[in-house]
């Protein structure tokens, strides 16, 4: 009896085309008499009349509400903020009807669509889950609209019944200022609520998903006696969302910005990785080892694969990202101009050749192992950079102002901010990667992202040369002069000027970290005594900042991971800090001048370790489909162990190679 009503309400949804919908019940009767059917037969057409009188029904009620409406918009005895508001909550139940009666023919028609396909066809299948899927969002979003639009018509009766009782009766004069208090508070709300859901559910790239809202369980049972309307007044938007793909969001803002809100979650994460990093850090220090070690070490036991504690992760990894800022800034306040004259050469052909015997190398290990080249230069690529704020941690205090010979500190840091240039090409760069991956690679466009950049660097050198004849002095000057016995103004003028910098390098699509330093190093122009007195005020905060980020780094390491794949991982890790190890002491000994071959040792045990940019770089990747899950877990494994391994090979080296005069290193 199922599969003879499934017929006819396939028969019928294919007549619907060609006849009114009010035929539809004579129709499906017709065609179940044709079957030859007669049993069941007063079912079938009980409930065929019982749909077509609902539907006569409904289109004499859309009628009358049209009449309604006409009607409303024709009485001058209404005000026109009134009439306006009776003609809208009139189409609303109008459109509310029409399309509950469209929801019935559209399930015929899935019906039919999933009747007529293959279910061993699973691409159809797919494709009609697909369909259905954006059927209920639409209808979703149309069912959202009415429902707000319904609880605006409900708040403006509530307004006008209380509006209705005020004129009867004689109000004092504070109910007269709360009266005036309440429509500016509405005007207000009117004019700072953005519609963002409205003004982007059409844009192009923009999917509706199904989320499911998640609230904290003490909240939820303080709201236990509270009403339906307080609970949403309360707590709109405060509890967690995640979405079907497992990704967790939180308010960023909220419809109503007259309300102060905080995130309970960023919070309570600040407080565990700051108390935690306190143990961790301490017992590295006693046991000789950098402190660094055990913030990295926080991270991992707060991190999702052992405690899981931390909700907000992309907030306090943003929040690290400005350790690394700040870092940058102090390595560009303590490398002073001569530093900078003495260095810039060997710089650039050091990071340029350690770089492109990197990739070389990859391409060789690339074609051995049968690795597409676009994989094999990202991956090369990634590896070839190093840490500046680990090894900025290592050089803590070594101004290295020695005259005549190089000093290995100088080097080090300006083939680590060479480095970090390079890291802005090769984000750049990243777009044709893809590109290749897919098969649409343009040898013009690569040539014109390398001039883009390049012609970048030379507007931002341009800008830095500008800035110290013209602005830094000044500057200085005026904040120096404001902030006697009130420091605030000149950390604020000194933070302003980094993130100013900062902006300025990632609109010229260089990377940001590069502004950074050149922020610090445009100050370093102005003498020792400024730099003295900044680095009193900056420090602290770079302290506190950079413990979050190396926190933030062992939020990415695995344990398990790591456990099960130990032996792959310890292979790939010393391989690959013996070859950037021996690849850099080969560059550098061609490249040092004679009187300064001794440093090499120490600069390549500095640069024998992964950045821990390739995070970033990795996640991008992945995300594009230029490698794989797999390699993007060994990348990041392998990255995070070489900076582990960089602490103790970094010891070893200037035990062995540094006098111990010069021998500094942050423990």
């Amino acid at each position: 009896m199922q599969v003879v009503c499934w017929l006819l309400c396939l028969s019928t949804a294919g007549a619907l085309v060609v006849l009114p919908k009010k035929q539809v019940a004579q129709q499906a009767i017709k065609l179940y008499r044709g079957n030859g059917a007669p049993q069941g037969y007063s079912w079938v057409a009980g409930n065929c009349k019982q749909l077509a009188g609902l539907l006569r029904q409904k289109n004499v009620v859309v009628k009358k509400l049209a009449a309604a409406a006409a009607a409303v918009g024709k009485d001058q005895s209404l005000s026109e903020p009134e009439r306006h508001f009776q003609v809208h909550t009139l189409e609303v139940f109008q459109k509310e009807l029409n399309e509950t009666g469209n929801l019935v023919f559209q399930a015929v028609q899935s019906l039919q669509r999933a009747l007529q396909g293959d279910y061993k066809d699973v691409v159809n299948m797919k494709e009609s889950s697909r369909q259905r899927l954006e059927a209920l969002r639409e209808a979703a979003i149309k069912e959202e609209q009415e429902y707000v639009e319904l609880v605006a018509a409900e708040k403006h009766q509530q307004e006008a019944v209380k509006s209705a009782l005020a004129q009867n009766k004689t109000l004092s004069m504070l109910d007269e200022i709360l009266e005036d208090v309440r429509k500016a508070a509405d005007r207000l709300e009117e004019e700072i609520e953005e519609h963002a859901f409205d003004n982007n559910k059409q844009m192009r790239g923009v999917n509706v998903e199904a989320v499911l809202r998640v609230e904290d369980e003490e909240k939820s049972g303080k709201r236990k006696n509270k009403s339906q309307q307080k609970e949403v007044e309360d707590d709109l938007g405060l509890s967690m969302l995640i979405d079907s793909q497992n990704n967790q969001y939180v308010l960023t803002k909220p419809r109503d910005s007259t309300m102060p809100r905080a995130d309970h979650h960023f919070i309570k994460d600040l407080v565990s990785v700051v108390m935690l990093s306190l143990p961790c850090g301490w017992i590295c220090s006693l046991v000789g080892l950098p402190p660094m070690f055990g913030y990295i070490v926080c991270g991992v036991l707060l991190g999702p694969s052992c405690l899981n504690s931390i909700k907000s992760m992309v907030q306090v990894e943003t929040l690290g990202e400005l350790g690394v800022f700040f870092t940058l800034f102090v390595v560009g306040l303590e490398f002073s101009p001569e530093r900078v004259r003495k260095v810039w050469k060997t710089s650039v052909q050091g990071s340029c050749y350690l770089s492109l015997l990197m990739v070389g190398a990859g391409l060789v290990w690339g074609q051995v192992l049968r690795i597409r080249p676009t994989q094999t230069v990202f991956i090369s690529t990634c590896l070839s950079l190093s840490s500046t704020p680990l090894v900025s941690r290592f050089l803590a205090g070594s101004r290295g102002d020695k005259e005549g010979d190089l000093d290995y500190s100088s080097v080090l840091l300006g083939m680590l901010v060479m480095q970090d240039v390079q890291l802005g090409l090769f984000i750049a760069v990243m777009p044709t990667l893809i590109q290749a991956q897919s098969g649409d690679l343009d040898s013009l466009r690569v040539l014109y992202l390398l001039a883009q950049v390049l012609g970048s660097l030379a507007v931002v050198l341009l800008l830095c040369l500008l800035f110290k004849s013209v602005l830094i002095g000044p500057y200085y000057k005026k904040l120096h002069a404001e902030s006697k016995g009130n420091k605030e103004i000149l950390v604020l003028g000194m933070a302003a000027f980094v993130f100013f910098m900062l902006t300025v390098t990632d609109f010229l699509d260089v990377s940001m970290e590069l502004g950074c330093f050149l922020a610090g190093a445009l100050l370093s122009t102005q003498g020792h005594m400024v730099t003295t007195e900044v680095m009193g005020c900056i420090e602290p905060i770079r302290d506190f900042l950079a413990i979050i980020f190396f926190a933030s780094i062992g939020l990415h390491v695995f344990p398990t991971f790591v456990l099960y794949e130990l032996t792959i991982l310890l292979v790939l890790t010393l391989t690959l800090v013996i070859m950037k190890f021996v690849m850099a002491v080969l560059v550098l000994s061609v490249i040092l001048p004679p009187g300064s071959q001794h440093i090499r040792w120490v600069v390549s045990a500095g640069l024998a370790q992964v950045s821990e940019f390739s995070f970033v770089l990795g996640s991008r990747a992945r995300r594009a489909g230029i490698i794989s899950r797999e390699v993007y877990l060994l990348v990041l494994s392998v990255t995070t162990l070489s900076l582990l391994l960089a602490p103790v090979l970094w010891r070893v080296t200037t035990q062995r190679f540094v006098p111990r005069a010069e021998r500094k290193m942050v423990t």
